[in-house]
């Protein structure tokens, strides 16, 4: 596959590229794009190591596997590409932000303004069947990207972690709590939103700590 990654991703992340877990996976999302309509497509499949190159890495947002729908996922968790309607999500994450910062409510939801200013939006599981959600979970996207966050917590401190409902805030239980500023709430679903997502005020909270720790806060 054709994909981009940023050249400090790759370098750290090797070790995994060279498991046979991998080669496995691959065969299999290879197999998936050549029998159905996946995605993103396949050149963005990595694109969230390419639009936050590691050594900028301020913030992680952590989300479980890409949209379904036609036109919406990039290869950036959350994010749609421009002109694309607000996932209901998205939309509640765009709440919060303008109750917590101030901040209008954007024209666009793709993020990409968002990593190329430090922030991974990383999902667990990194493509997708049209209209099947969470039908490449189980492959080995999971293993792969648990062991993304373990390079992460093994080779950064002092970063943000947005931690939304109960499957990222476990993807998470590695990073050291006493060496990053860790953010947990309930997810931005519709579902749970109402159930401490909204009022986090995660975002003013991240650029607290990351004003304090001597970097450029994220213009959310």
């Amino acid at each position: 596959m054709n994909v981009r990654i940023a050249s400090d991703w790759k370098e750290i992340l090797q070790p995994e590229f060279d498991k046979p877990y991998f080669d496995n996976l691959i065969k299999f999302v290879k197999e998936e794009y050549a029998a159905r309509r996946i995605y993103p497509r396949g050149s963005n499949i990595f694109r969230a190591f390419d639009k936050c190159p590691l050594d900028r890495l301020k913030v992680v947002i952590i989300g479980q596997d890409p949209y379904h729908g036609e036109g919406q996922a990039n290869g950036l968790c959350f994010s749609v590409n421009d002109g694309i309607p607000f996932p209901p999500s998205l939309r509640n994450i765009f709440t919060e932000i303008n109750h917590d910062t101030g901040a209008p409510i954007p024209s666009s939801g793709n993020l990409d303004r968002w990593a190329e200013q430090g922030v991974l939006l990383l999902n667990a599981v990194l493509t997708v069947r049209e209209h099947e959600a969470a039908s490449h979970a189980g492959h080995g996207w999971e293993t792969f990207t648990d062991a993304v966050v373990r390079a992460i917590a093994d080779n950064k401190d002092g970063l943000v972690y947005m931690l939304w409902g109960r499957y990222a805030q476990n993807k998470g239980a590695i990073v050291d709590p006493s060496r990053n500023l860790i953010l947990k709430s309930a997810h931005p679903s519709p579902l749970s939103a109402y159930n401490g997502f909204f009022g986090c005020r995660h975002f003013s909270q991240a650029n607290d700590y990351l004003v304090a720790h001597g970097k450029t806060p994220i213009q959310w």
